[in-house]
């Protein structure tokens, strides 16, 4: 089993379908972010530990090699922007 292209797909408009898990997935991290940063925690700290949690998953679900080849394309999607909501740097 590998992890699937589009499985980082993580903007919750680029769905159709409103029931799609990673539209519902998205919307609870992203509560959860703003729940945390009510109570303080540093925003940068937060995406630390959920890149790590969700790496662990990936490890734990695929593999580390999958997991691996699937970060891999990490570098190019967040320099093509696909990770950008609004301004960009």
């Amino acid at each position: 089993m590998s992890i699937r292209p589009d499985d980082l797909q993580l903007d919750p408009m680029l769905t159709d379908e409103p029931g799609d898990a990673r539209r519902v997935a998205y919307g609870y991290v992203e509560d959860a972010f703003n729940e945390a940063q009510q109570d303080g925690l540093d925003s940068d700290a937060l995406a630390h530990a959920a890149l790590f949690a969700a790496f662990r998953t990936l490890v734990e679900t695929y593999g580390e090699e999958a997991t691996a080849v699937f970060a891999d394309t990490l570098a190019e999607k967040v320099r093509c922007g696909a990770f950008t909501m609004c301004t960009r740097h």
